[in-house]
């Protein structure tokens, strides 16, 4: 088993408690990696959901694509705030080393500026 030590994102003492220390380990004996290049999000009340697949069509001038879903991940809005920290800390440390990352639309020519 491949386990592996979580070194950011510490939790402070009032979160963790009377100072008690807390070490979390990853178990990644079962892990899977994939591609996805698509993220769509919903919500109710209760829970998050995160939707991501893979568009595999390329010709952007088509009015349809077809992106296929291949994992949903459904968090508690709770666990959906620390991902959207964790997720801005992560790219505000991204675009100071490598420049900003712009998400303008493309144009229906299919280029990208």
């Amino acid at each position: 088993m491949a386990e592996k030590e979580n070194l950011g994102n510490e939790e402070t003492q009032e979160e963790r408690g009377a100072g008690t220390q807390v070490r979390i380990k990853f178990n990644t004996g079962n892990l899977k990696s994939s591609y996805v290049n698509f993220c769509n999000v919903t919500s109710t009340r209760e829970e998050v959901i995160l939707n991501f697949g893979l568009n595999k069509d390329w010709d952007r001038s088509q009015r349809e694509i077809q992106v296929d879903l291949e994992h949903r991940l459904i968090l508690s809005p709770f666990a959906a705030k620390r991902l959207h920290i964790m997720l801005t800390n992560l790219l505000d440390n991204y675009e100071r080393r490598f420049g900003k990352i712009n998400i303008e639309p493309v144009e229906r020519t299919g280029i990208q500026h």
